[in-house]
């Protein structure tokens, strides 16, 4: 064992990647409806491994730090413009009342238990489930011009206090929108996810479970157009107005040869059309046309593709699906189907009362030369998805780290806002513009996420490493106090914002309040417990406005904190 102990003394990363890997696997580990989290797991195997006696150059925390926080500003970016709006305006409100909260029952817990500055902004970051904190608290403690073993101290006891407080701050949430709420006040939140969905689509009848809507499921099929048949004399548009546009003929096979198409060719008897359309529609051409064929695919040559568009047309932001299906015609829209619609990495449904913003990813169904037109209405395919623009990346970067050198003075104490508060700026900003002007550099979407997520587990790994056996015995000494504070930090803003946004915000659709409540922590576990209970994406809307909100202003509170308890 002792080889062991002198090999990974010996070749530090090596026991960082270990951290990583025993804490993703930790991290899988289910409670109830809750896991712990890679994040977590990885800074606890660390502090444990860190007891043999690890030490890994600061500067690698310090780099990978800001790459995660600048990720973390160019994915939310987007969102977080759009969502300053007046239609919003609400639920923007409700998220930042809830940073707020937060930030006041950290520092109140803080004075009256004389935590001191790190642990009462690793209480934050747990209690709040905000891990960003453990980066922008730790640049603010380089800044105060501490001893270096003072200083330290300060950062082991931000890790201390995320390692012991983050469990119940993930679990309590989910156990408040959940459960305790919609109990209280006698919400079954299924059913009213199922009104939302018959509000959203129109009026059309909620599905069962295992039931599915063939709504945005697009495909092509052909047939043959019976004498018989309502088509035949009829021209391609018409044939394809009398199902709502709906559905688009691509190709016509007549007497074994293909021939052009054009909106005033007119359907002959026995005529192969290869037809393209949402399968609610393309399902009921059998009786309108004739019998469909399934061995005459070899005269056509259809090649379709799928394609994600960025929106960032000012004119289509805010509009319903509804609406921007009934300017189809105006907008130059056929012959491109809507397949998907993602918000900040969550699905929305495709549903007629579905509202579009800026920064929204689409999926379109069709041929290229359609799905060019309608890219240059909709937005653009955005370089982010498939290549990574480093000069701008670059850019970005060193903007971040020159933001990070400006700085605010409390009382006699002056704060740059560091590195971390620096990196997210410059990536809000780089973000925006990503969506605005998708020609604008961007990074590759994979590679974003994954050096979001692969940024914060190094960081905390090297944080939970170098803290080794100092924070064993601050665990010992503090840990209990630090837990049931955790518990108020968690619970006591969750109630307080509850009833605010309830009297006085009016948030009283269920959907709505819990996902605002969920949002406002940036809490994923509770937001997926949520999905899991509605069983459809009611939640996803209200949930990706305020997320955008907390994340911003949860990571901002480090600095403060460690300003306020100086």
């Amino acid at each position: 064992m002792q080889d062991v102990f002198s090999l990974l003394q010996n070749n530090p990363f090596m026991a960082l990647f270990l951290a990583v890997a025993m804490g993703y696997f930790i991290g899988k580990l289910r409670f109830g409806q809750a896991e712990l989290g890679g994040i977590a797991g990885t800074l606890i195997s660390a502090v444990l491994i860190g007891q043999i006696g690890i030490h890994i150059p600061p500067e690698v925390q310090n780099i990978f730090f800001a790459l995660f926080i600048y990720m973390v500003g160019y994915n939310g970016g987007p969102q977080f413009f759009n969502s300053l709006n007046r239609s919003t305006f609400v639920q923007v409100v409700a998220a930042f009342v809830m940073t707020l909260a937060g930030l006041a029952v950290v520092i109140a817990s803080a004075k009256l238990f004389d935590l001191g500055p790190g642990l009462a902004a690793g209480l934050a970051a747990g209690g709040l489930t905000q891990s960003a904190i453990i980066g922008t608290a730790g640049g603010a403690i380089d800044q105060l011009g501490l001893t270096a073993e003072l200083a330290k101290t300060y950062k082991t006891n931000v890790a201390i206090g995320y390692s012991v407080t983050y469990i119940f701050g993930s679990l309590g949430p989910i156990l408040m929108v959940t459960a305790f709420f919609p109990m209280l006040y006698k919400w079954n939140l299924r059913e009213e996810a199922n009104k939302w969905a018959v509000k959203m689509g129109g009026g059309a009848t909620q599905l069962e479970e295992g039931q599915f809507s063939p709504l945005n499921k697009v495909v092509s099929r052909i047939y043959n157009a019976a004498e018989t048949g309502r088509a035949v004399g009829q021209s391609v548009a018409a044939l394809e107005k009398q199902f709502d546009d709906d559905i688009t003929v691509e190709e016509i096979a007549r007497n074994g040869q293909l021939i052009s198409v054009e909106p005033n060719n007119v359907i002959a008897a026995n005529d192969l059309l290869l037809i393209t359309g949402y399968t609610r529609k393309v399902e009921n051409l059998n009786d309108y046309i004739g019998k469909e064929q399934v061995n005459e695919d070899n005269l056509f040559d259809l090649i379709e593709e799928h394609r994600e568009l960025v929106l960032t047309n000012s004119n289509i932001n805010g509009m319903a699906l509804q609406e921007l299906h009934d300017k189809k015609n105006e907008l130059r829209l056929q012959g491109a189907y809507l397949s998907r619609i993602e918000r900040m990495g969550n699905e929305l449904p495709v549903l007629p009362g579905t509202i579009l913003n800026k920064g929204d990813e689409l999926t379109f169904i069709g041929k290229s030369k359609d799905l060019d037109a309608v890219a240059g209405l909709i937005g653009y395919k955005s370089p982010s998805k498939n290549a990574t623009e480093y000069v701008t990346f670059g850019i970005g970067m060193v903007l971040g780290y020159l933001i990070g050198q400006i700085g605010v003075t409390f009382g006699t104490t002056h704060i740059a806002f560091g590195t971390g508060l620096g990196c997210l700026l410059s990536g809000l900003a780089f973000g925006w513009l990503r969506a605005k002007h998708p020609r604008f550099g961007g990074v590759n979407s994979g590679g974003a996420n994954f050096l979001q997520s692969f940024g914060l587990a190094v960081f905390v790994g090297v944080v939970g490493l170098n803290a080794g056996e100092t924070a064993w015995v601050a665990i010992k000494e503090h840990g209990a106090t630090l837990f049931y504070l955790g518990i108020a930090v968690t619970l006591i803003p969750c109630f307080v914002v509850f009833y605010f946004n309830y009297y006085i915000l009016r948030i009283k659709d269920p959907i709505t309040a819990m996902a605002v409540i969920a949002g406002g922590r940036s809490g994923n576990p509770a937001f997926s417990a949520l999905l899991e209970k509605c069983d459809n994406a009611a939640p996803v809307a209200p949930f990706t406005v305020t997320y955008a909100i907390a994340n911003v202003f949860l990571t901002l509170w480090g600095p403060v904190i460690i300003a306020v308890l100086n």
